[in-house]
C-alpha cells in the first residue's frame, strides 16, 4: 500500500472545526489518509464539540491542540492543507512541498450564543456540514481528483 495521503486542517484555535474535520477524515478514510489539525492560536477543545463528536462515536475528550506554526517550523510536509475558517486562510503559512491548498470556511462554534443546548444544536449542524465536506474530499481524491469539488470549496491562494 502507498503511504497515506497527509492532510492538515487549520482553523483559528484548533478547538472545534479543524478537530472535527481531522477526526472525520481519519474515521471515514479507511486508513488511506493521515489527518492532523492545528490552529493559528491554539486553545482548548470546545467541550460541546467533544460532546457532539461523542454522539458520532468519536472520542475527542483527551485530544490536544497544536500550533500550525510549530508544524511549519518543523518542516512538516502535507499533501493537502485545508483551512476551515477565514482567519486561517488569510494567515496560513505556505508549507514546503504542498500539493493542494484548499479553503472551506465554517461558522465558529466559539462565537455561538444561547444556552448550551442551543449551541449544541448549531454545532451539530456545523458537524454535519464538515462530515459532508470530508465525504466530498474523499470521493474527489479517490476519483483521481477528476472534476471539481462541491461549490462550497475554493482553492486557497498560495501567498
Amino acid at each position: 500500500m502507498d503511504r497515506p495521503v497527509s492532510v492538515l486542517f487549520i482553523c483559528s484555535q484548533n478547538s472545534a472545526r479543524s478537530q472535527m474535520a481531522e477526526a472525520y477524515l481519519n474515521a471515514l478514510g479507511a486508513g488511506r489518509y493521515q489527518a492532523e489539525s492545528a490552529g493559528l492560536a491554539p486553545t482548548e477543545i470546545n467541550p460541546l464539540v467533544v460532546r457532539a463528536m461523542a454522539e458520532e462515536g468519536i472520542d475527542l475528550a483527551d485530544k490536544g491542540t497544536q500550533s500550525v506554526f510549530d508544524l511549519f517550523k518543523a518542516g512538516r510536509v502535507f499533501d493537502y492543507v485545508i483551512t476551515v475558517c477565514d482567519e486561517a486562510a488569510e494567515a496560513c503559512p505556505v508549507f514546503p512541498g504542498l500539493t493542494h491548498r484548499l479553503h472551506l470556511p465554517f461558522a465558529d462554534p466559539a462565537r455561538l450564543t444561547g444556552s448550551d443546548e442551543e449551541k449544541l444544536a448549531k454545532i451539530r449542524e456545523i458537524r454535519a456540514a464538515i462530515k459532508a465536506m470530508i465525504l466530498d474530499l474523499i470521493a474527489w481524491d479517490e476519483s483521481g481528483r477528476q472534476g471539481r469539488l462541491g461549490d462550497a470549496w475554493s482553492l486557497a491562494p498560495q501567498a
